[in-house]
């Protein structure tokens, strides 16, 4: 069996502050779905990870959804070439409304 190479997580710096709006209980469920979900197949697409049409917030091109009634939204990019996953952004999704920082981001 092939050996599946493990991509680099980059964490923009802002996406402290995105963090610092989510109760801190959360934290390490986002950090262990990060990097389950991206460490090795960023770019497959799958129920809970999808491409996204653009524009997309935060000039995405990707987007996670998990934790308790996929309740967690991380918006990415990937750097083929540098095998290299960008996270851009996380957020909250309370029903149709999107809430980075606290903040509702149009979507």
């Amino acid at each position: 069996m092939p050996r599946r190479l493990k991509w680099t997580l980059i964490f923009a710096p802002e996406t402290l502050d995105h963090l610092e709006a989510i109760e801190p209980k959360y934290h390490r469920l986002i950090q262990r779905a990060v990097a389950e979900q991206l460490s090795y197949t960023p770019e497959r697409p799958t129920r809970n990870r999808k491409l996204l049409e653009q524009p997309a917030p935060f000039e995405a091109t990707w987007e996670l959804r998990f934790g308790p009634h996929n309740r967690f939204r991380v918006f990415y990019e990937v750097e083929r070439s540098e095998q290299t996953v960008w996270i851009l952004a996380i957020g909250i999704k309370e029903g149709n409304q999107l809430f980075i920082r606290g903040e509702e981001i149009g979507t």
